[in-house]
């Protein structure tokens, strides 16, 4: 431990922690609170001495935060608290730590996005082939609804209809390309 840790702060009374703690696990809140926010700077101050990025620390520190939370009903109170706390502070940096290098083997940052596979175009056929077949006013729906991303109400009144009336004619395309693109998907078995 540094020379810090396993101290408290100097504005808290001995043992204040440990009593906090035992009144949140009766579920006094306002306790709770106190000992949270007593708690944040240590921690912080502990997390950032341990972690290459600075910009991950209160990420690390919320972790910690919820980590003791969910540990809460294990504190004995008959023990010192900060103890307690530094055990949960440590694994939780080291466990994130992990997860950070795990998640970095696995992602490949590139400067370029990979091109488009040719036949990309084909797998749209099938939808627009199926929306060519559609009355007018359902490929209007269903093109402002799904590939717009338009909310009903701004693609009812561009369509110069009630929000209901457009509802209905997106329901009918979405049916009718959906038989359509499962007949054509059975066709080419």
């Amino acid at each position: 431990m540094d020379g810090n840790e396993g101290k408290e702060s100097a504005g808290t009374e001995p043992g204040a922690r440990a009593m906090w703690m035992e009144k949140a696990q009766a579920g006094d809140r306002l306790a709770y609170r106190s000992l949270l926010d007593d708690i944040h700077g240590e921690l912080a101050r502990y997390v950032r001495r341990r972690t290459r990025d600075p910009q991950e620390v209160e990420d690390i520190v919320q972790e910690v935060l919820l980590t003791i939370h969910r540990a809460r009903h294990t504190f004995d109170p008959a023990r010192p608290f900060e103890p307690w706390m530094y055990a949960i502070a440590r694994n939780t940096t080291i466990d994130y730590g992990r997860r950070r290098a795990t998640r970095g083997q696995r992602e490949i940052l590139t400067e370029q996005l990979p091109e488009v596979a040719a036949d990309a175009a084909s797998t749209d056929a099938p939808l627009t082939a199926a929306l060519a077949r559609l009355p007018p006013n359902q490929r209007e729906a269903f093109s402002m609804l799904k590939l717009e991303g338009l909310s009903v109400e701004a693609a009812a009144e561009r369509a110069g209809v009630t929000p209901g009336t457009l509802r209905v004619r997106a329901h009918r395309a979405y049916r009718a390309v959906k038989a359509s693109i499962g007949s054509e998907a059975e066709g080419d078995r």
